[in-house]
Order: structure tokens, then sequence, then C-alpha cells
């Protein structure tokens, strides 16, 4: 097993506790889509940011959740991208 491998599943064991202290599915926790996000936010608008608009992703899921709405957590991802200040823009 590498390092890499064994630092996953030490991952994926606390999205799966980080998500039964908090009653959410960790199923629904998306690491590649989110690592994602977070890549494009440090390397495309401001690297701070980065945790900010995870934070703002997951704000926006429960809300939609929360009003019964379908949940397209790529889409929404999408439309945060959408919203870098066109100066730091690739």
């Amino acid at each position: 097993m590498t390092d890499l491998a064994a630092a996953e599943q030490q991952w994926h064991a606390w999205i799966v506790d980080a998500c039964t202290a908090l009653d959410v599915d960790p199923d629904a926790v998306d690491v590649p889509g989110i690592h994602a996000l977070t890549k494009d936010i440090a390397h495309g608008f401001a690297r701070p940011m980065a945790p900010v608009g995870s934070y703002i992703l997951g704000l926006a899921v429960g809300a939609r959740a929360a009003r019964g709405e379908v949940v397209d957590p790529a889409a929404l991802s999408e439309a945060l991208r959408s919203t870098f200040p066109a100066t730091s823009r690739a």
C-alpha cells in the first residue's frame, strides 16, 4: 500500500466520522469534486478563498436540499467558478 492509499483510507474514515457526527450522508461527499473546486478557486482567484468557496458550496447544497430541490453540486460548483473576477480568470 502506498502512502497516498493509506492517507486516503484515513481521510475516508474521517469523512465517515465527520458525517456521522453531523448527520450527513458520507456518500454525498465528492472529494475529487471538492478538490477540483478549491484548486480552481486557489489558482483562478485567490488561495485564501478556497476553503471559503467550499463552505459557500456547502451552504448552497444544504439550502437546496432543505427546500426539497434536486441538488446538483457540479452545477453549483460551475456557478461559483463563474463568479471569479474577470481580471483573475485565465
